[in-house]
């Protein structure tokens, strides 16, 4: 087990970032298709094809998920993903065409970016091109990139890193794993230390200012920034579901976000988890949903440690 979101059998991973630019593509791939939920607890998501998914619509399966920095611009990776599938006959058979299901979400990294960086279908090709069973990497790549950690004083000043985690965790024959895009206002603390990580930064950006400490010491107006805090992210198991169970799964993974993440889930947050299945296990779905729970706090984590110093933001390695 390597750790990763890619011990999942039948799961690929691909990234593609402009580096330079500051915001990047995140695909996960099944080519086979995988019965995949969504469930978005945030006020403000950005998502593409979430309806699909709704239990009681027809579609069966979806065939990628794509996280992507570009606020909703960003949405404009999935037609590069679909353009990819189809090229390789992976989609619903239509007769005349193959049409690929690429539901997706976004994160608002436009602040760090300058707004000047915006994923495109290219770059959701790219990411499709680059992926593969094998990739682990985490922190800055892919929609990462442009992932960063604390504006709760209603500015970008006070920002950290933020990148994206992947984990796993395998129980006999069961797989599940998470992969996560981390760029949230709140603060990030890793769960099993109770070690605050990463969140607005004091005025002379040396320690970590404290989420609760500010939300009970702030006086006078308080204007928050537009909309630009999210944690996005995809399980991925082996286990036989629904779509129903899948939207279940990725109800309880939202627990993830909540056991790392504070605050969360608020109106400025487009907190969206999808859960993929490739439906070879039979197994206790409450298990399933647990341990996606658990894996996605880790993912959270992981994507916290894992990232770096860029364009002048520092990383939670940076105040160790």
């Amino acid at each position: 087990m390597g750790g990763s979101i890619t011990d999942v059998p039948g799961i690929e991973v691909g990234h593609a970032q402009d580096l330079d630019g500051g915001s990047g593509c995140t695909v996960i791939i099944c080519r086979k298709g995988a019965v995949t939920g969504v469930d978005a607890a945030g006020g403000a998501p950005g998502t593409r094809e979430t309806d699909a998914l709704r239990p009681e619509n027809v579609v069966p399966v979806a065939h990628a998920v794509f996280l992507t920095g570009g606020s909703a611009f960003g949405l404009d990776c999935g037609a590069g993903v679909m353009k990819y599938l189809e090229e390789r006959k992976i989609g619903f058979n239509v007769g005349v065409a193959f049409v690929p299901i690429v539901p997706g979400a976004v994160l608002n990294d436009l602040g760090f970016t300058e707004g000047k960086c915006r994923p495109n279908a290219a770059m959701g090709y790219e990411a499709c091109e680059n992926a593969s069973a094998t990739e682990t990497r985490q922190g800055n790549v892919g929609a990462g990139t442009g992932a960063a950690i604390g504006r709760l004083e209603g500015n970008f000043k006070g920002m950290m890193k933020g990148g994206v985690g992947t984990a796993s965790i395998k129980v006999g024959e069961l797989v599940v794993g998470a992969i996560v895009a981390v760029n949230c206002n709140g603060d990030v603390r890793d769960p099993q230390t109770g070690e605050l990580l990463a969140g607005t930064l004091t005025p002379d950006r040396k320690r970590i200012a404290g989420a609760m400490s500010l939300l009970t010491s702030l006086l006078g107006p308080y204007k928050e920034v537009f909309p630009s805090s999210t944690a996005i992210g995809v399980i991925a198991t082996n286990a036989l579901l629904t779509k129903a169970t899948a939207t279940r799964i990725a109800m309880m993974a939202q627990d993830g976000y909540a056991r790392t993440i504070t605050p969360v889930h608020t109106l400025g947050d487009g907190d969206v988890t999808f859960c993929m299945g490739t439906g070879e296990l039979k197994i206790d779905l409450n298990r399933v949903g647990a341990l996606a729970a658990e894996v996605m706090a880790q993912a959270v984590v992981n994507a916290v440690r894992a990232a770096e110093k860029l364009r002048g933001v520092p990383a939670s390695r940076d105040l160790q």
